[in-house]
């Protein structure tokens, strides 16, 4: 009985490598490709012969651990079993070389096979490319993904610090906590308007590494002068222009509070977020 023996067709594609961040073929791949009688000894012949033409932009020889890595080992078995009983490392040629090569072996069939080579790996960089700028194009998605996400995180993280809030004698440690929250909203800075720099006031202001522009008309200088020899956020500034208390976080978001800072959760007062930003933008002027 007749057997049919069908050959698989050659895929140019499976044998370019990248090595040594190159795209490469192995010198048996292409005494296969080229037909050579000899495989790989016509291979070197005509290397040998032509040293001046063979830089290294040209060709290399694979060091044992390339060999292993590239060519030996796929999912932990032999790639086909090529090169299993090689006695010398192989020669990766570039896709330069390939064409030089063609040339010295002087074969129909090699000229012929190193064209299709070529547009191999024209190919390939085209599909390296277009992965690239495709890998690219989800990295910047995904980069402005993450930016409208943090962006989105900073204002509702402004909104859920709370709207307006009343507060009544005896509520110390509730507004307190909540004073303290509007200060950690800050990414920048921060500006307190009170005519009264209080204790109470400085074991609030310790607890955020932001930094601090007060601006009363009153101070004890020997408590300010202790509060600064140990944190180094504060800066006193002295103005006689307002009546009310203020807060103001990264020159953005204006608070208004109904009662000083030394008199928090004694009486009755309220806690209000402006939004008005004309009146903002007033207020800076009168700093």
């Amino acid at each position: 009985m007749n057997e049919i023996i069908i050959k698989e067709p050659i895929i140019i594609e499976d044998m370019i490598y990248e090595i040594r961040g190159r795209q490469v073929m192995i010198d048996s791949d292409l005494a296969k490709l080229y037909n050579c009688t000899n495989g790989t000894k016509d291979v070197n012949k005509a290397v040998n012969r032509n040293k001046d033409r063979f830089p290294e932009d040209f060709y290399f020889q694979l060091t044992e651990e390339e060999y292993k890595k590239v060519l030996r080992f796929q999912n932990g078995t032999l790639k086909n079993s090529r090169g299993k009983h090689r006695k010398y490392l192989p020669y990766a040629f570039t896709e330069q070389g390939v064409a030089m090569l063609a040339g010295l072996l002087k074969s129909e069939v090699a000229v012929a096979a190193s064209i299709k080579i070529v547009d191999a790996f024209i190919a390939m960089r085209k599909y390296i490319s277009n992965n690239l700028l495709e890998q690219n194009h989800y990295k910047n998605m995904l980069l402005d993904h993450d930016e409208r996400i943090a962006l989105l995180e900073n204002t509702f993280s402004q909104f859920d610090t709370f709207s307006n809030e009343l507060f009544f004698d005896g509520q110390i440690w509730d507004v307190h906590s909540l004073l303290l929250d509007i200060f950690n909203t800050s990414k920048q800075s921060i500006i307190i308007i009170d005519n009264y720099i209080s204790k109470e006031l400085l074991d609030v202001l310790c607890n955020t590494s932001k930094q601090i522009i007060v601006y009363t008309k009153n101070i004890d200088r020997s408590l300010i002068n202790k509060y600064q020899s140990q944190y180094n956020n504060l800066t006193i500034k002295i103005n006689n222009s307002f009546h009310d208390r203020f807060v103001i976080i990264d020159d953005t978001y204006l608070y208004h509070c109904g009662a000083s800072f030394k008199d928090l959760g004694k009486k009755c007062f309220a806690i209000n977020k402006i939004d008005n930003i004309d009146m903002l933008k007033d207020l800076k002027s009168k700093l």
